[in-house]
Order: structure tokens, then C-alpha cells, then sequence
């Protein structure tokens, strides 16, 4: 019944989307991301991330994200997560925020991993306890972040790697990557959308012997914003470094 509801939430969302006027901002960004799953003991590991999120190139301010976490790995395919994220969002692209304001986010995911013949598929779902102190008046012309807004999101990505040669991406190997990434939120604070937002990402990568993998990539993300008219689109260039070198010496 719960998957039925959420169908016919989102089919409603979507004709929304289609019969309501839209108003499109085009933004040129750059992330330089790090992300790292390092196990301290063969089941328990801790996730360390940061992105730096540059807009209008790499000119000016995006945002800063900074997320950590506690693993648990059922098997070598897959593990569990709960951790903790801090965001500052600054003001920049078409439609800038009225000041720089931080975001505060509890989280929990499941991360499975399967090969389909040469395709590495990795699937992820991910839940969102957010804390925003959107910016509201100072009461002397200007703005400044306001008290914490609860809202939830849901989060759903499917990615296929598939290497250039051979049969599985192995140490010092090329390969291309490409995954789809939904965003929804749900509760009593979502607005005019419940689709957050949505990120199509592709990328060409080389595994790295011993440290992990290395990834040059273009993204496409779109944001809806909640007054259910405008919509950011933006054009990325993304940079990151994934890390699985295990804190712990193997009997």
C-alpha cells in the first residue's frame, strides 16, 4: 500500500510539473569531491566525505559539504550506514539565496553492490533528517539564517561501471561509470514539490593500486525550488577521489 501511495504522489507531482509554468536558471558549477568507506575491523568501518561546490566555474562559493558515518558490511556486497552531514549553502547562480545559511542532516543508507556480466551495479537508498536554517530578515534591510526547518528526504541512486577491457575493474584499469540519482521529499514542511531534485551523472575513471578510484566526470543536476516555479539546472563538472584503504592490519 506504502509503494502505491508514494506512485501516485509522485504521477501527481509529474502533472504538476508538466501543466504549471516553469521558470529555468542555468548555472556552470565545479565539485572536487572526496569520499571514503575505511574499515576499522572486518565488519565495522567509518565514512569520511567532503565536497567543495564552486559555482560559476570555480569563481564563486557553492556550497561546503562535509558527511561522516559508521558502517556496518552484512557482507562484502553490502552495508549499512548512519552518520551525520553538515552543508553551508551560499548564494550564488540564477537564483541566489538571500544570505549564506547552514544545514544540519542526520542519515541512514543501504548500499548493495552486484556484477550483471561486466557491469559493476551499485544501488543505493538513503533517508534524510534535515535541519535548515533558511535565511529570513534581519530586520535591518539584510538577511541572516533563520531557526532550523525540519523537512525528510529519500534518496535513490542506481550506478553501472563497466570496464574498457576485461571482464571486471581491477587495479590500474579504465573504466566508464554512469548513475541516476532521485530526490524526494515527504513530511509536513515539503512545499509545491515533492521532487527535490534529480542528478544524471557520467564519468570516466581509473582505479588507483592500494588507494581506490579517480573520476572525471559531467553532471547534470536539477533543483526544484519550493515555490513550485523555479527550477535550477546545472551543468557540473565533477572531480572526485573514492578511497577503501582498510584502517586495520588483515590476520
Amino acid at each position: 500500500m506504502k509503494n502505491i501511495m508514494l506512485a501516485l504522489l509522485l504521477l501527481g507531482s509529474l502533472d504538476a510539473f508538466a501543466q504549471s509554468p516553469r521558470t529555468f536558471g542555468n548555472n556552470q558549477n565545479a565539485w572536487f569531491m572526496y569520499f571514503g568507506d575505511h574499515k576499522f575491523s572486518p565488519k565495522w568501518g567509518v565514512h569520511l566525505e567532503a565536497q567543495l561546490r564552486r559555482s560559476d566555474g570555480v569563481k564563486n562559493g557553492q556550497q561546503l559539504l562535509l558527511r561522516t558515518g559508521i558502517n556496518y558490511h552484512f557482507t562484502p556486497a553490502a552495508f549499512a550506514t548512519v552518520g551525520y552531514c553538515f552543508v553551508e549553502t551560499y548564494p550564488y547562480g540564477e537564483f541566489p539565496a538571500k544570505s549564506t545559511f547552514p544545514e544540519n542532516r542526520l542519515w541512514e543508507q543501504i548500499q548493495l553492490k552486484q556484477a550483471v556480466g561486466r557491469v559493476e551495479v551499485v544501488s543505493r537508498f538513503r533517508l534524510e533528517q534535515r535541519y535548515v536554517k533558511a535565511p529570513v530578515s534581519d530586520g535591518n534591510g539584510g538577511f541572516e539564517p533563520g531557526p532550523d526547518v525540519y523537512s525528510n528526504r529519500f534518496r535513490l541512486l542506481t550506478r553501472g561501471s563497466i570496464p574498457l577491457k576485461g571482464k571486471s575493474i581491477v587495479d590500474k584499469s579504465w573504466y566508464l561509470t554512469a548513475y541516476d540519482e532521485m530526490f524526494v521529499s515527504y513530511g509536513k514542511k515539503v512545499a509545491l514539490n515533492i521532487f527535490d531534485q534529480n542528478r544524471a551523472y557520467v564519468a570516466l575513471g581509473y582505479r588507483l593500486p592500494k588507494i581506490g578510484r579517480l573520476e572525471l566526470g559531467y553532471m547534470t543536476q536539477l533543483i526544484f525550488k519550493g515555490d513550485g516555479v523555479k527550477v535550477e539546472r546545472n551543468h557540473t563538472l565533477m572531480v572526485g577521489l573514492s578511497s577503501n584503504i582498510d584502517f586495520f592490519k588483515k590476520s
